[in-house]
Protein backbone atom coordinates (compact mmCIF):
# COMPACT_ATOMS: atom_id res chain seq x y z
CA UNK A 1 0.00 0.00 0.00
CA UNK A 2 2.79 2.59 0.95
CA UNK A 3 4.23 2.27 -2.52
CA UNK A 4 0.99 2.61 -3.88
CA UNK A 5 0.87 6.07 -2.22
CA UNK A 6 4.12 6.87 -2.95
CA UNK A 7 3.73 6.47 -6.94
CA UNK A 8 0.50 8.50 -6.56
CA UNK A 9 1.98 11.29 -4.37
CA UNK A 10 4.90 11.92 -7.32
CA UNK A 11 1.77 11.28 -9.81
CA UNK A 12 0.18 14.03 -8.15
CA UNK A 13 3.36 16.14 -7.98
CA UNK A 14 4.07 16.07 -11.56
CA UNK A 15 0.52 16.79 -12.65
CA UNK A 16 0.36 19.60 -10.30
CA UNK A 17 3.36 21.29 -11.69
CA UNK A 18 1.51 20.73 -15.36
CA UNK A 19 -1.25 22.24 -13.52
CA UNK A 20 0.13 25.50 -13.07
CA UNK A 21 0.77 25.47 -17.04
CA UNK A 22 -1.88 23.48 -18.79
CA UNK A 23 -5.32 25.45 -18.05
CA UNK A 24 -8.16 22.87 -16.79
CA UNK A 25 -5.71 21.56 -14.14
CA UNK A 26 -6.26 22.46 -10.82
CA UNK A 27 -1.79 22.79 -9.77
CA UNK A 28 -1.98 24.19 -6.18
CA UNK A 29 -4.82 21.62 -5.03
CA UNK A 30 -2.75 18.57 -7.00
CA UNK A 31 0.34 19.57 -5.59
CA UNK A 32 -1.03 19.21 -2.43
CA UNK A 33 -2.39 16.05 -2.56
CA UNK A 34 0.95 15.14 -3.48
CA UNK A 35 1.72 15.78 -0.16
CA UNK A 36 -1.08 13.90 1.67
CA UNK A 37 -0.25 10.61 -0.37
CA UNK A 38 3.09 11.07 0.87
CA UNK A 39 2.00 11.92 4.56
CA UNK A 40 -0.24 8.79 4.07
CA UNK A 41 2.49 6.63 3.42
CA UNK A 42 5.23 5.66 5.21
CA UNK A 43 7.89 7.12 3.29
CA UNK A 44 7.56 10.73 4.50
CA UNK A 45 5.49 12.51 7.56
CA UNK A 46 4.56 15.85 7.72
CA UNK A 47 3.10 17.91 10.47
CA UNK A 48 -0.71 18.64 11.03
CA UNK A 49 -0.26 22.56 11.15
CA UNK A 50 2.55 22.05 8.00
CA UNK A 51 -0.63 20.06 6.22
CA UNK A 52 -3.18 22.84 6.97
CA UNK A 53 -0.97 25.45 5.89
CA UNK A 54 0.09 24.45 2.57
CA UNK A 55 -3.86 23.39 2.33
CA UNK A 56 -4.54 27.12 2.71
CA UNK A 57 -1.95 28.38 0.88
CA UNK A 58 -3.09 26.27 -2.11
CA UNK A 59 -6.50 27.34 -1.89
CA UNK A 60 -5.52 30.92 -1.40
CA UNK A 61 -3.00 30.52 -4.68
CA UNK A 62 -5.82 28.95 -6.40
CA UNK A 63 -8.24 31.63 -5.86
CA UNK A 64 -5.82 34.59 -6.80
CA UNK A 65 -5.61 33.07 -10.01
CA UNK A 66 -8.83 34.17 -10.79
CA UNK A 67 -8.27 38.06 -9.13
CA UNK A 68 -5.04 38.34 -10.44
CA UNK A 69 -5.37 39.60 -14.01
CA UNK A 70 -8.79 41.63 -13.35
CA UNK A 71 -6.68 43.49 -10.39
CA UNK A 72 -3.82 43.97 -13.05
CA UNK A 73 -6.00 45.19 -15.03
CA UNK A 74 -7.12 47.90 -12.74
CA UNK A 75 -4.27 48.65 -11.35
CA UNK A 76 -2.69 49.74 -14.97
CA UNK A 77 -5.77 52.30 -15.64
CA UNK A 78 -8.07 50.19 -17.01
CA UNK A 79 -11.67 51.66 -16.26
CA UNK A 80 -14.80 49.19 -15.04
CA UNK A 81 -15.42 48.25 -18.72
CA UNK A 82 -11.83 46.85 -19.10
CA UNK A 83 -12.11 45.34 -15.70
CA UNK A 84 -15.54 43.52 -16.33
CA UNK A 85 -13.88 42.57 -20.12
CA UNK A 86 -11.19 40.37 -18.25
CA UNK A 87 -13.83 38.90 -16.50
CA UNK A 88 -15.80 38.15 -19.04
CA UNK A 89 -12.80 36.99 -21.59
CA UNK A 90 -11.61 34.64 -18.28
CA UNK A 91 -15.04 33.07 -18.24
CA UNK A 92 -14.80 32.47 -21.90
CA UNK A 93 -11.84 31.18 -21.92
CA UNK A 94 -12.52 28.55 -18.91
CA UNK A 95 -15.92 27.50 -19.81
CA UNK A 96 -14.40 27.01 -23.57
CA UNK A 97 -11.76 25.20 -22.36
CA UNK A 98 -13.15 21.45 -23.12
CA UNK A 99 -14.97 22.59 -26.20
CA UNK A 100 -11.75 23.58 -28.47
CA UNK A 101 -8.25 23.15 -29.36
CA UNK A 102 -7.44 26.70 -27.52
CA UNK A 103 -5.81 25.23 -24.59
CA UNK A 104 -2.99 27.71 -23.07
CA UNK A 105 -3.66 30.06 -25.90
CA UNK A 106 -7.14 31.14 -25.23
CA UNK A 107 -6.72 31.14 -21.11
CA UNK A 108 -4.42 34.48 -22.55
CA UNK A 109 -5.93 36.01 -25.23
CA UNK A 110 -9.39 35.78 -24.12
CA UNK A 111 -8.77 38.16 -21.05
CA UNK A 112 -6.20 40.13 -22.95
CA UNK A 113 -8.85 40.67 -25.52
CA UNK A 114 -11.89 41.62 -22.97
CA UNK A 115 -10.18 44.30 -21.57
CA UNK A 116 -9.06 45.53 -24.64
CA UNK A 117 -12.59 45.86 -25.91
CA UNK A 118 -13.85 46.68 -22.24
CA UNK A 119 -11.31 49.51 -22.78
CA UNK A 120 -12.45 50.43 -26.24
CA UNK A 121 -15.83 50.53 -25.88
CA UNK A 122 -15.39 52.50 -22.16
CA UNK A 123 -13.32 55.55 -24.72
CA UNK A 124 -16.10 55.42 -26.98
CA UNK A 125 -18.93 56.47 -24.37
CA UNK A 126 -16.67 58.51 -21.83
CA UNK A 127 -15.08 61.49 -21.85
CA UNK A 128 -12.32 59.93 -19.86
CA UNK A 129 -9.75 57.89 -22.43
CA UNK A 130 -8.21 55.38 -20.74
CA UNK A 131 -5.56 53.37 -22.85
CA UNK A 132 -6.65 50.13 -23.94
CA UNK A 133 -3.60 48.45 -24.60
CA UNK A 134 -2.19 49.65 -21.54
CA UNK A 135 -5.10 47.95 -19.74
CA UNK A 136 -4.87 44.68 -21.69
CA UNK A 137 -1.50 44.36 -20.94
CA UNK A 138 -2.45 44.46 -17.59
CA UNK A 139 -4.42 41.25 -17.59
CA UNK A 140 -1.61 39.92 -19.25
CA UNK A 141 0.42 40.65 -16.47
CA UNK A 142 -2.11 39.71 -13.61
CA UNK A 143 -2.32 36.01 -16.15
CA UNK A 144 1.65 35.40 -15.51
CA UNK A 145 1.18 36.29 -11.84
CA UNK A 146 -0.95 33.82 -11.18
CA UNK A 147 0.56 31.03 -13.40
CA UNK A 148 4.13 32.31 -11.70
CA UNK A 149 2.58 31.81 -8.31
CA UNK A 150 1.23 28.54 -8.63
CA UNK A 151 3.97 27.28 -10.55
CA UNK A 152 6.43 28.49 -7.68
CA UNK A 153 3.47 26.36 -5.11
CA UNK A 154 4.17 23.63 -7.18
CA UNK A 155 7.88 23.44 -7.46
CA UNK A 156 8.27 24.28 -3.90
CA UNK A 157 5.62 21.29 -2.52
CA UNK A 158 7.65 19.31 -5.43
CA UNK A 159 10.97 19.56 -3.43
CA UNK A 160 9.70 19.69 0.04
CA UNK A 161 8.43 16.02 -0.62
CA UNK A 162 11.00 14.65 -2.82
CA UNK A 163 13.11 15.76 0.35
CA UNK A 164 11.09 14.07 3.03
CA UNK A 165 11.56 10.95 0.74
CA UNK A 166 15.22 10.65 0.58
Amino acid sequence: MSTFLIILAVLMLILGILGSIIPGLPGPPLSWLGILFAHLSDAAQFSATFLIITAILAAVITVLDYIVPSWSTKHHGGSKAGVWGCNIGLVISIVGLPFGPQGLLGVIVWPFLGALVGEMIHNTVSAERNSPLRAAWGAFLGFLTGTGLKLAYGIVIAFIVVRAFF
